[in-house]
């Protein structure tokens, strides 16, 4: 077969490829292109040898950059469209190979080599099978490719030529030039075909992953890459999505430069806005670290306030918002001295000891007034998971810092007043122990880099002053305890709760109900008569609900009719609250066989203690009744043998433990009982019935006894003594070593009562029972007094 040689110019395409018999338009700008343009145009067979390069991004081609086999073309005509660019249409009329090419400047010109299609053969069924597969696969194709007119699609479905219909298929659909040229190279009609029909193949599967990730990405699925066409797309994709997110990373930069934060806390937060940066659109994870974020940036890392450092001026503010409270006010006032002498010192750990009512939380929250300090006040009362002081590690779902950083955010100072109320009442389950968690936050010597489970970056607590409350410290574990410095906050006596109604109660209800100074006012005997008639407590809280009661009543009457102030007296007050309801006990002051006036200390203050004993005809039974726990039913045994181990010298009946029952008993059974300080009460109330003794009504006692007869210290005097003063007793009976404790006793208390310190039952025996020398006139002056007290009460007899 000969072989046709030309020698023509040569355009090199790049990113095309032509084929024959097909029609191409397209613009041709470099300089060696168009003067090939220009010089086939001269020429009168205008004929022109278009071939692809090798790499795009060649501007002055070479042999080796093109590949050897292109298409000889007609121009069909040429239109000039700028200085600088001309736009040709061209027709492909024969494959050919590139010999020699023999000019590059100043445009390319070759001596090529015509090359004729291989013969197809006859036309078998397997070249219509692969005709049919090929309509079939570009009828996927097309059902995908929004791009193709219905005149590429006809002409496709018509033709039976496999040569045509492939050199057709590759040059009317987007492919890679690669491809085309794959094609192109291919001399065989029917194995062109089958290639054509492979390329479809693999842009059918490209393009239905196309589909799917468009869907996926307008739906906001996870993104998925499945090859390596699509990784591109994927990646412009997600940065089109992620523009607004340029903008939050740029202000969280921002915000944390701005901070000014800790060297190590700023590190954290960068990497964490890197990891943001990170993330895909709506990932869970992202959510995660905003929050974060936000939390650590709401903390006030380098903000403090400044200490009021002068101690005269804190001293006004702690009287003028509290009466008394002396010990509390004193050690406040020494921190603050030790501040203004040395502002570096740490924040102190105080734990405010005493029954409910009595102005532990008020008196902390003044603290922080004289001070000049922030406040945040933590109530921890029945919290029994370790996560709310510690936090809940980030990644949990609905995760938030403890309560101490959360104090600190809302406090907005890094030395702010902390108050951590009802730390006696913290739980624990199997989610862990707060107050364990507890001990590093109240450790002076630890806190400086305290580390939450949330933010996990140290946070200095030692500038914080931590005051805690609490009702007792018995639940209060050892360890925790010996952290803090225990201010024992006591009752207030009558005479404070007076002063207190008068300066503080009272304005509060006036304001609280709209009322002026000058329409209700209350005499201090009507104060009096409240607290000791219409309230029994430690504190001052029911008192104030009493005062606001009046006070609602007074508007009520001066709404309601032509009054214009209301003067309340001691009178008046059953009208307004009703009916007393506390008066001093009818026995206080009666002397009675095997009944002892005890003394018990509970969280709202002190109470008399009645201990009754009865002796009857049996076989020596002790029996125990009152709800009494069991140091104090061992209390009650260890009396017992002190009676029966000293029966000769206290004139008891040698057999009495064989042939007579005991039945202690104490009243207000519904009402638990414990402790050791009834010990000496209860043998004497057994020491009474057993010889027939009376026992002075006006005495009360309290101490713990021994199988010896000695009488232990007790703790909770200043509650006890308060108590008994109520109650109208007129002699405490205390052990020796509670004496140095009387100092702490009110002075109104001291006055008023007589008080007896004791080492032995012995002398406790001495004080309470009444001896045949002195029976006679002490029983005619009780019976005198217990007259005169049965006429003021009407007659009625007990």
């Amino acid at each position: 077969m000969e072989l046709t040689t030309l020698n023509v110019p040569v355009l090199a395409l790049r990113g095309l490829t032509m084929f024959p018999e097909q029609t191409l338009s397209f613009d041709v700008e470099r300089e060696i292109s168009i003067f090939a343009l220009d010089n086939a145009m001269e020429n009168g067979d205008r004929l022109i040898m278009l071939v692809s390069q090798r790499e795009i991004s060649v501007m002055d081609p070479r042999e080796q950059d093109l590949y050897t086999i292109g298409t000889v073309c007609d121009i069909l005509h040429i239109v000039r469209t700028s200085e600088t660019t001309v736009r040709v249409m061209v027709r492909g009329r024969q494959r050919a190979r590139i010999h020699r090419l023999w000019q590059t400047k100043p445009f390319l010109q070759a001596n090529v080599v015509l090359l004729e299609d291989d013969f197809p053969g006859r036309f078998t069924a397997k070249t219509e099978a692969l005709l049919r597969q090929t309509y079939a696969i570009f009828g996927e194709y097309q059902s995908l490719a929004t791009n193709l007119s219905d005149e590429i699609v006809a002409t496709v479905l018509d033709c039976r030529d496999p040569g045509f219909l492939a050199d057709f298929i590759a040059q009317n659909i987007t492919l890679r030039h690669q491809d085309r040229q794959r094609v192109l190279e291919q001399l065989h009609p029917v194995r062109r075909l089958q290639l054509i029909n492979e390329i479809l193949t693999h842009e059918v599967d490209v393009i239905s992953l196309e589909v799917k990730l468009e869907q996926k990405v307008r739906d906001r699925v996870a993104r998925v890459q499945k090859d390596m066409i699509l990784r591109e797309q994927v990646k412009v994709l997600q940065h089109e999505l992620g523009d607004d997110g340029d903008e939050e990373l740029a202000e969280y930069m921002e915000k944390i430069h701005k901070a000014k934060l800790p060297e190590e806390v700023e590190k954290k937060l960068t990497k964490e806005v890197d990891r943001l940066g990170k993330q895909p659109f709506g990932s869970a994870e992202a959510s995660v670290i905003r929050n974060y974020l936000d939390t650590c940036l709401e903390m006030p890392w380098n903000q403090t306030t400044r200490d009021r450092a002068n101690v005269e001026v804190a001293r006004k503010i702690l009287d003028r918002d509290h009466f008394g409270l002396e010990k509390v006010k004193e050690r406040i006032l020494e921190f603050i001295a030790v501040r203004q002498i040395y502002p570096e010192a740490k924040g102190k750990i105080l734990c405010l000891v005493g029954p409910p009512g009595v102005g532990k939380t008020s008196i902390a929250i003044s603290v922080a007034k004289a001070m000049n300090r922030k406040l945040a006040r933590l109530s921890l009362g029945g919290v029994r998971d370790e996560a709310d002081i510690r936090g809940h590690r980030k990644t949990y779902i609905g995760a938030m810092p403890g309560r101490i950083i959360d104090g600190l955010i809302h406090s907005k100072s890094m030395n702010p007043v902390l108050v951590l109320d009802e730390i006696d009442k913290l739980a624990n389950d199997m989610r862990g122990d707060p107050a364990s968690a507890l001990l590093e936050v109240l450790d002076s010597e630890q806190n400086s880099a305290f580390r939450d489970h949330f933010l996990e970056l140290p946070v200095d607590l030692s500038r914080v002053m931590f005051i805690t409350t609490a009702n007792t410290t018995d639940t209060i574990p050892r360890p925790l305890l010996d952290r803090m410095e225990v201010i024992q906050l006591t009752s207030y006596t009558d005479e404070e709760k007076l002063q207190i109604a008068k300066a503080h109660l009272l304005p509060k209800q006036l304001k609280e109900h709209g009322l002026k100074k000058s329409q209700l006012r209350i005499t201090d005997d009507a104060i009096r008569l409240m607290i000791s008639g219409y309230t029994r407590e430690s504190g001052v809280r029911v008192l104030e609900r009493q005062l606001g009661k009046i006070c609602r009543k007074t508007a009520m009457r001066l709404v309601t009719s032509d009054v214009k102030r209301m003067d309340v007296t001691s009178d008046d007050l059953k009208e307004l609250l009703g009916v007393i309801r506390y008066r001093e006990s009818l026995h206080a002051t009666k002397n009675k066989i095997g009944v002892v006036n005890g003394l018990a200390w509970t969280e709202v203050g002190g109470e008399l203690l009645e201990v009754e004993v009865n002796v009857m005809e049996g076989t020596g039974k002790l029996e125990l009744t009152g709800n009494l726990g069991t140091v104090m039913q061992e209390s009650a045994k260890a009396a017992h043998s002190c009676l029966r181990s000293r029966v000769e010298e206290l004139g008891i009946e040698k057999d009495f433990y064989k042939t007579k029952d005991i039945h202690i008993h104490f009243p207000e059974g519904a009402v638990p009982k414990d402790g050791p300080s009834a010990g000496i009460a209860i043998t004497t109330a057994m020491l009474s019935a057993l010889t027939g003794q009376k026992v002075r009504g006006d005495v009360a006692m309290t101490g713990e006894v021994t199988l010896r007869g000695r009488v232990l210290p007790i703790g909770g005097l200043k509650e006890k003594t308060m108590a008994a003063l109520r109650c109208g007793i007129k002699t405490v009976v205390i052990p020796k070593e509670n004496e140095k404790d009387l100092e702490e006793i009110d002075q109104t208390v001291r006055a008023a009562l007589h008080f007896v310190p004791v080492e032995t039952v012995d002398a406790v025996f001495d004080v309470a029972l009444m001896h045949h020398k002195a029976s006679i006139a002490v029983e005619h002056m009780t019976t005198i007094a217990a007259n005169a007290t049965d006429h003021l009460s009407g007659g009625l007899r007990v």
